[in-house]
C-alpha cells in the first residue's frame, strides 16, 4: 500500500530493501502494535467498565465521567463502579476491560506493598499496591511521546541551523562551527538535571530542556549534506533558473539530504526513552505519580530482595522496546546505504 505513494524510483528501491529485512519489518509491526494499545490504554486497562447496562439504560464509564447520582448513590462525589450492584433480573451488566486497574489505583485486598504477581494483579504491585502491567502500558505512551517530540524538535532544528551553515558556508558556516564546538562541551545531561532541579518537571519542560542541545549532533551530518550538494549540477540549474534561497534550500537541497535524518532517527528515538527513563530512575523525571518505567526501576533498587518483579518487568519492557527500535535503525540504515 505504501509503494501507490511512492512515486520516486530510488526512494521506492530503498523502501523494497527495507522490506527485505525481516527482522526490521517485524520490529516496527511489533513497535506500532504496542503504541495502539498504549495510547488506548483505557480501554485495556481500566477500573472503569467499557459498557454498562443499568436500569435498562447504557452507559459508557470509560468515556463519560458520571455522577454517582445517576446510580441511586448519592453519598459519593465519584462512582466507584467495583461496589455497584448489578440487578441481573432487570438486565444490568458490564463490560470490563481486560485489565481491571487504574494505572493510579491500590489494590487493597493484599497484605502488604510491594506484593508478588498473582491472579488480580499479573506482573504484581509496585510498593504504593499499583498494578504493574498497567503501568508499563500507560508508561510507554509519555515514553514515546517525551521521544517523539525531542526528535522532531532536535531534527528540525539541527537540520535547519546545519542546512544554512552547509548552504552560505564561508563567515556563516565558521562562525556556525564555533557556537557549536562551545555548545557541545557543555556538561548536557548535568545541566538539565540542575535545571529540572529547580522547575516542576513536565513533560512538556522536559521536552524543551532535552532539545536545547539534542540538535547539535544531527546538525554536523546536516551541514555535511549541504556542503556536498549546493555545488552538484540540479542546483545550478535552478540557480540559472532564477529560483531564490528558500525554494534551493528547502525544495531542491533538503530532499537530497534526507538520508542522516532518516537513518539515526530510530536510533535517537530509542535514546531519548533511555534519557526520559534515566531521568525517572533518579528522580528528576515525570512528576510522581506518573505512570513511568524509570520509576519503576527506581523502586525495583530500593525492593530488590523483595520484590523481583520490580525489576523484571519493567527492565524487560526497556529492553524489547530499544531492541525493537534498534533493529528498525539497521533495516533503515542498510535501506539508506549509497553502496546498494
Amino acid at each position: 500500500m505504501i509503494e501507490r505513494f511512492i512515486k520516486n524510483e530510488d526512494s521506492l528501491k530503498k523502501w523494497r530493501r527495507f522490506k527485505s529485512r525481516r527482522l526490521a519489518v517485524m520490529s516496527g509491526w511489533i513497535m506500532l502494535i504496542a503504541c495502539m494499545f498504549s495510547f488506548t490504554a483505557e480501554f485495556w486497562a481500566n477500573n472503569k467498565p467499557l459498557y454498562l447496562n443499568f436500569n435498562g439504560q447504557s452507559f459508557f464509564p470509560v468515556m463519560v465521567d458520571y455522577h454517582p447520582s445517576e446510580f441511586g448513590d448519592k453519598d459519593r462525589l465519584v462512582t466507584n463502579y467495583r461496589k455497584l450492584e448489578l440487578n441481573e433480573e432487570r438486565g444490568d451488566w458490564a463490560l470490563w476491560p481486560i485489565v481491571k486497574w487504574d494505572p493510579y489505583e491500590s489494590n487493597k485486598t493484599v497484605e502488604s506493598y510491594p506484593s508478588a504477581p498473582s491472579g488480580d494483579n499479573w506482573m504484581g504491585t509496585d510498593d504504593r499496591g499499583r498494578d504493574i502491567l498497567t503501568r508499563l502500558l500507560y508508561g510507554l505512551r509519555y515514553s514515546i511521546s517525551f521521544a517523539i517530540m525531542v526528535w522532531v524538535l532536535t531534527f528540525g532544528v539541527g537540520t535547519v541551523l546545519g542546512g544554512i551553515m552547509g548552504y552560505f558556508g564561508g563567515r556563516t558556516d565558521f562562525w556556525g562551527q564555533r557556537v557549536v564546538e562551545v555548545l557541545s562541551t557543555v556538561p548536557q545531561f548535568f545541566l538539565l538535571i540542575i535545571i529540572i532541579s529547580i522547575f516542576k518537571p513536565t513533560l512538556l519542560l522536559l521536552v524543551l530542556l532535552s532539545s536545547v542541545f539534542g540538535w547539535i549532533t544531527i546538525s554536523y551530518y546536516v551541514r555535511g549534506e549541504y556542503l556536498k550538494n549546493r555545488k552538484k549540477e540540479f542546483v545550478e540549474a535552478a540557480i540559472a533558473l532564477g529560483a531564490g534561497h528558500g525554494r534551493i534550500f528547502f525544495k531542491h537541497l533538503l530532499p537530497n539530504s534526507l538520508s542522516p535524518i532518516i537513518t539515526f532517527s530510530p536510533f535517537v528515538i530509542a535514546g531519548n526513552i533511555t534519557a526520559l527513563a534515566s531521568l525517572d530512575y533518579l528522580g528528576f523525571g515525570l512528576t510522581p505519580p506518573t505512570p513511568s518505567w524509570g520509576e519503576l526501576l527506581n523502586q525495583a533498587q530500593k525492593h530488590f530482595t523483595e520484590g523481583w518483579w520490580l525489576a523484571a518487568y519493567p527492565s524487560l519492557a526497556l529492553f524489547l522496546s530499544l531492541t525493537m527500535l534498534s533493529l528498525i535503525g539497521e533495516g533503515v540504515r542498510d535501506a539508506m546505504d549509497p553502496k546498494e
